[in-house]
């Protein structure tokens, strides 16, 4: 797959057949891996923070999760350049591990018993699924100690695709760290668990296709997420219009 640097944010051009492809092959290497799933958050944290553009840029996949993001690929050139959310690419792989009989993990989510929710409701849907580990960590940084535990237990759990739910930036810091602690390939996927769960509700697909599900995120969790939309989406636009007035003028991709 081909990469677009999207300000500084280097994100793989394609499609979600092309990331599940790409996730199964990373599992055969039996080695550390992870995924970032970009939106315009984490575009604007990698161009505002250097040590954190490093960690999305040595992921060993960045999918164009946030619809801007491939928007702005096709507009640079790749008009092959789809739309891969997070939440079909979890759903993807966990139909894929049921027939290949890969074993998924999940570590986030708000408890015990949300994760339980989630299990089942991909079991049921995925007949065969195995999920060997679950853990929901507290809103804490684990002690060296509990962190020693937590790759023993995953390691145990013979996890092939480890599903991470903690929040960008926290999940890709987290992912880069145990790299080379793990042998499972880790995905970053927000919030995935609070929708798979039921509570958290998707935007309808007519926003999605518009751009505007930010605007449904919004309506629902006005108080965390103002602050963030406020400042980031303003200087998204300009920045990358900035950069794909450039590429246009030109007259090759950046």
């Amino acid at each position: 797959m081909k990469q677009q640097n999207i300000l500084t944010m280097n994100v793989h051009v394609g499609c979600l057949a092309e990331a599940v492809e790409r996730v199964v092959d990373l599992t055969a290497q039996k080695a550390g891996s992870y995924v970032c799933v970009s939106n315009v958050h984490m575009c604007m944290e990698t161009f505002d923070t250097a040590d954190f553009r490093h960690v999305v840029n040595q992921a060993n996949l960045v999918v164009a999760d946030g619809k801007p993001i491939s928007i702005a690929q096709k507009l640079m050139g790749h008009h092959q350049a789809k739309q891969v959310r997070g939440q079909d690419l979890v759903h993807a792989l966990c139909a894929v591990s049921a027939a290949k009989s890969l074993k998924i993990g999940f570590y986030g989510g708000s408890s015990a018993t949300m994760l339980q929710t989630v299990t089942r409701r991909l079991q049921s849907k995925y007949p065969g699924l195995q999920v060997p580990y679950a853990f929901a960590p507290p809103y804490r940084t684990l002690t060296p100690e509990e962190d020693k535990n937590v790759v023993a237990q995953i390691h145990a759990a013979k996890v092939d695709i480890l599903f991470v739910g903690i929040g960008c930036p926290k999940q890709e810091r987290w992912m880069a760290a145990h790299k080379n602690q793990l042998n499972c390939v880790m995905l970053g996927v927000g919030a995935a668990f609070d929708f798979i769960a039921g509570h958290k509700k998707h935007a309808p697909r007519w926003m999605q296709h518009l751009s505007l599900e930010w605007i449904f995120r919004l309506s629902r969790e006005p108080n965390r997420l103002w602050k963030r939309y406020l400042r980031q989406n303003p200087r998204f636009l300009y920045h990358c219009g900035m950069q794909i007035g450039k590429a246009l003028t030109s007259g090759r991709k950046t």
